[in-house]
This record gives structure tokens, sequence and C-alpha cells, in this order.
């Protein structure tokens, strides 16, 4: 049993309030395994696989933070979906009606929807098996998830686990034994025999535990304060680089609550658009600013700045899954010139990294990770998710992950490609994934149809606007 970190019982608390799950698609080539033979592949991998065997237990009224316990696979984090023989774009609508669903972390925290026979899929001739991996957020951000991800469908049984600062690829890491299942006993519901006075120990421990967190909280808040005044000098004097300007809110940030889930991808290989000197994301930010600004250009509503939010992976830090910093990233729509545009974001990239990986800011962080549960959980149901502020760090969110070799298979079908859908919520209405595996690259977009009408539309001035940033590098 282990104590859940702050920063992931916040997101479990979240999914109370919006659906805020890891989704992971993977497209493998389809083959003539049985689907049960795929339950088994599962129900093998996952038993070698430690955070694929654990489940969160709540602590009554919030008196302690919750802790992760040992469970087991049950049938009912494997969904196959009917029928079977699905269009690629009928596919795409029963992925964005699972966006806007949640999972309990109590029950399980993740579950893996299968898909077979998928036709007219990106890049395959052929049908296409497609498996989509739901993760709890509380359980693994975007990079752990992907980590998870490789070990449930890595070349060998071997499997590893670890907290990855980036993209991860095991193939070449030394085997790993398995991790042992904790030996506390399980009743036949699936509950730890004698959780209940257990329980009841821990809620008076937390209740001890109050005084000593609350002093704590105090004297990491002044150290945090501290902090921030040095860091607004050393801003101030051009040592640290000046925090991001917010973006005003536009036709992709409407103020009203999220209407649907739907999704669109656009498959290409990753050859077709490196550019020298160039990272993918760059190139894929720079292409996502053009396709952006003509898509609401046509709708007569060009803004005149557009942001996006970026999240970056941090080292682990102790034992929290949740390791990321979300940069505000500058588009500068303003600048015509697709290499110089390029230019600016990259150079603004690198600013907001070195802003974000600044000693000073981690002492905010700090105090989160001793405050006390019943008044985290406080702040989490009273932040306000219902209206758009002024000035956000984005107008939409890019995520972007490289997911390593393309050596995964789902018992012996080889991997196509991958995507992923970064939440909705009452700021952002369409955000997008850059998820690469091998040479695939995949611009994934997942929206909200009152903002984006025409999502074709868009994801035609999406291959253009890659064509053209590539085009400008010459």
């Amino acid at each position: 049993m282990t104590r859940m970190a702050p920063r992931d019982a916040t997101m479990f608390w979240l999914s109370r309030r919006t659906a805020n799950d890891v989704f992971l698609l993977y497209s493998f080539a389809e083959n003539a395994t049985a689907t049960d033979e795929l339950r088994a592949f599962v129900a093998a991998r996952v038993a070698r696989i430690p955070d694929l065997r654990i489940r969160l237990q709540e602590i009554p009224r919030d008196l302690d933070y919750p802790r992760w316990i040992s469970t087991e696979f049950v049938a009912q984090q494997f969904v196959t979906h009917r029928p079977d023989g699905l269009s690629w774009h009928s596919l795409l609508d029963r992925v964005g009606e699972l966006l806007g669903t949640g999972l309990d972390a109590t029950e399980y925290p993740w579950r893996i929807h299968v898909f077979r026979a998928v036709r007219d899929a990106p890049g395959s001739s052929g049908p296409v098996l497609v498996a989509i991996l739901q993760v709890s957020h509380a359980l693994a951000d975007g990079t752990r998830a992907a980590a998870i991800a490789r070990s449930l469908f890595g070349p060998t049984s071997e499997v590893f686990h670890s907290s990855p600062v980036g993209p991860v690829d095991n193939s070449g890491i030394d085997p790993v034994v398995p991790a042992k299942t904790p030996t506390q006993p399980v009743n036949y519901c699936g509950q730890v025999c004698g959780w209940a006075p257990l329980a009841a120990a821990l809620s008076v421990l937390g209740v001890l535990r109050f005084p000593q967190q609350a002093a704590e909280t105090i004297w990491r808040g002044h150290a945090a304060y501290r902090a921030q005044r040095e860091l607004a000098e050393r801003t101030a004097t051009g040592e640290v680089p000046a925090a991001a300007a917010g973006f005003a809110p536009c036709a992709l940030n409407p103020a009203t609550p999220v209407a649907g889930h739907r999704v669109r991808l656009l498959v290409v290989d990753t050859t077709e658009v490196r550019v020298p000197g160039r990272t993918v994301t760059v190139v894929a930010l720079t292409a996502i600013s053009h396709a952006l600004t003509s898509c609401l250009a046509e709708r007569g509503q060009r803004p005149a700045r557009l942001g996006t939010a970026l999240p970056m992976a941090l080292p682990s830090q102790g034992d929290a899954r949740n390791n990321y910093r979300g940069l505000s990233i500058d588009l500068h729509i303003e600048e015509p010139d697709l290499r110089l545009r390029a230019t600016l974001i990259a150079d603004d990239l690198a600013t907001r990294r070195d802003r974000a990986l600044n000693p000073l800011l981690a002492a905010q962080d700090r105090v989160g990770e001793v405050v006390p549960a019943v008044l985290a959980v406080r702040d989490v149901e009273r932040a306000d998710l219902h209206s758009v502020p002024d000035a956000l760090d984005g107008n939409t969110v890019v995520s972007s992950v490289y997911r390593g070799a393309a050596d995964l298979a789902f018992a012996g079908a080889p991997v196509l490609f991958t995507g992923g859908f970064p939440a909705l919520g009452t700021v952002m209405h369409v955000t997008h994934g850059v998820h690469g595996i091998g040479e695939k690259l995949t611009l994934s977009v997942h929206f909200d149809p009152r903002a984006l009408p025409d999502p074709d539309r868009y994801m035609e001035l999406i291959a253009e606007s890659l064509a053209a940033v590539v085009a400008a590098h010459g």
C-alpha cells in the first residue's frame, strides 16, 4: 500500500468534476488471432507490469491522501467493441464517444478498448486492429502512459517500469524480474481484507499528521514567497526570461460547456516533415499556427494573437506519477514568413523551457507536497472550472511525445502508427496531439464540434500547412 503523491491525488479529485483521462491510440495490422487470445495476451502482460496491477483506495472524509493498493486484472478492463469491420470514419466517431468517458480509479485505473478489422485506415491497404489504452490521469501522465503501453506491447515478455523523463524505448533495456505483488490478503470482491479498520486507522493518522503538515505548509509557503521575490528580481535584471504574456480567448475558447467530443487524425511519414535544424515539434507547431489562423480567417474570426499550452516532461520527483509543467508558447501568427515564424516559435519554446526549469519555480511545487489532504481536496472542489479567464496560457493545447521505435506488437500484429488526444475543458475546446512511433507521425485533433464545425476542412489545412512549412525551409 502506497500513499498517493499530492499532484496525482489532485488529478483523481479533478476526475470527479471533468473528464481528464489519458487516451493512447495504437493501430496494428489486423491478423487472424482470436479476440480471446488478445485478451489472454493482455492478461499475461499485465501480470508483469506493476503499474497495471494497482487501484486507488480513498481515505474516509479525505482525511489523508488516497492509497494505491494491489489488485488484479478483471474482465471489464478489456472491452471489445462491436461490430467488427467499422470504417475508419465510423471508428473516429466511436473514439470521440470514448473521450467523453472517465474511469473510476477506485475500481480500476485503466482499461483497453479493441476494435477489429477496421477498414480504410490511413496508410494501410488492409484492415487494422485498433487498440485504445485509457488511463486515469491519477495513474500516469502522457509520458508515463506511453511507457506503460510500451511495456504492454513491447517486443519481449520482459517489462519494466520507471518514471521516465522522456519518450521511452525499452527494447535495449536489460531484463528485470517481474515486480512482486504485495501479499496483503484480498477477499472475493477484490477488497483488501480488514480494510474498514485499516481505513479508520489511516484516517486517524491523517488527523494526527495535520498539525505537522499545516506547519510545514506555512514554512514552505514562506520559502516559496522568498523564491518568488528572487525570481522577480532576477527576471527584472534579465537573468531569467520573463513570464509569458497571456492570450485573449478566441473562437476556440467559447464560454460554454463542451457540447461533444470528436476526433480527426492525419498520419504522415516523418521523412515528409523533417526539416534540418528543426525539431518535429517546432515544425508541427508552425503548421498548426498556420492552419488555425487560416481556419479562423475563413470563418471571419482571425485573432490578433494565438498561443498554445505545451506540456513539458520534468524529471521524476519522488513517487509522483505526473511530472510535467505547462509551457505557454506564442505561435507568432503575425509573422507571414513561415521559416521566420518557425524560428520565433523555436526561440520562444527554448525561452519558456529555460524559465520552467529554473529551480526557484520548484519552491511552489514543494508547498503542494505537504498541504493536508482535506485542504487540497477542498481547493479542487472550489476551483472555478466553468468560466474562461481574460488571459489564457494558450488558445489550444499541443501535446508532443515520441513513443519510440516501431517494434510494438499486439499478439503478433505489428504496430502501424499511434495517436493521442489531450482532454477538452471549459477553456480548451480544440486540442492537438503530435505523436510519433518509428517513422510515422500522427497529428491528432480533439475538438468540440461547436468550436470546429468543419473538421475535414481543418485537416486539409493541417496537411497543406505542413507542406508549406517544409517548403519554406527550401
